[in-house]
């Protein structure tokens, strides 16, 4: 995966992601759209940016594993202490998510019964 997370890299991660399992892709690719409209071309944004709602939503992306947060402390000229704080893309987390999504494809089990297999005259009454 490139450093700048795009569109369906994020969608696919989410619906990857283990709370998310079952999400419509339409939900995920929503969501995923609303994260990357913060974030654009950048890894990191300020926290304080965000509305209520819209934190929830990083809440979340959080508790996925997808976004982590940080902060960093500034002393200002009168010397009070600054606190910053912002979210970041886990790349890693994203990158095992992507791939967990490629194996479980792979890997998909085959049904032990298809009643497909069955020829015709098995349903047939004789």
């Amino acid at each position: 995966m490139s450093s700048i997370v795009t569109l369906d890299e994020l969608s696919l991660a989410i619906r990857n992601s283990p709370d998310n399992r079952g999400m419509e892709e339409d939900q995920s690719y929503d969501l995923a759209l609303h994260v990357l409209n913060f974030f654009g071309y950048s890894d990191r944004i300020i926290d304080n940016i965000l509305e209520p709602e819209d934190r929830d939503a990083f809440y979340m992306m959080e508790d996925a594993g997808i976004l982590t947060t940080e902060r960093e402390e500034t002393t200002l000229y009168d010397g009070r202490e600054w606190r910053i704080h912002y979210w970041l893309f886990r790349h890693d987390k994203i990158d095992k998510l992507l791939k967990a999504g490629e194996n479980e494809e792979r890997a998909a089990p085959k049904p032990e019964f298809d009643y497909a297999d069955l020829p015709e005259d098995a349903w047939s009454r004789d």
